[in-house]
């Protein structure tokens, strides 16, 4: 794996934050940071959606007014959608770093 792919991964990151409605501001994704920091970032993002998401299904599920099935559904999806992205960002850096572990000393 080369860093021009983890960078471009990183900027899906970023996007997909940014369209969601993420904390962050786009100076402070173009400010950057080093990789740790950035996934950091992202997981914190995605568990925020996450977390987001479960609450309104309850809120739902609890019968709360002006909480719409709909709304329910797309926010489930976009944290679905964060939570994978995640894991397959996860798999390149494992094998990436398995790829290194194998190069010859």
């Amino acid at each position: 794996m080369t860093i021009a792919a983890i960078e471009s991964v990183l900027q899906q990151l970023r996007t997909t934050a940014l369209a969601a409605g993420g904390a962050s501001s786009a100076a402070d994704a173009v400010a950057g940071g080093s990789f740790a920091d950035e996934m950091k970032k992202s997981l914190a993002r995605v568990s925020n959606a996450q977390q987001n998401a479960y609450g309104q299904a309850e809120a739902f599920e609890l019968g709360k007014p002006g909480v719409a099935l709909n709304d329910v559904m797309v926010d489930l999806q976009k944290a679905n959608i964060g939570f994978q992205m995640s894991l397959q960002v996860r798999n390149k850096l494992v094998a990436a770093y398995q790829e290194i572990m194998n190069i010859p000393a």
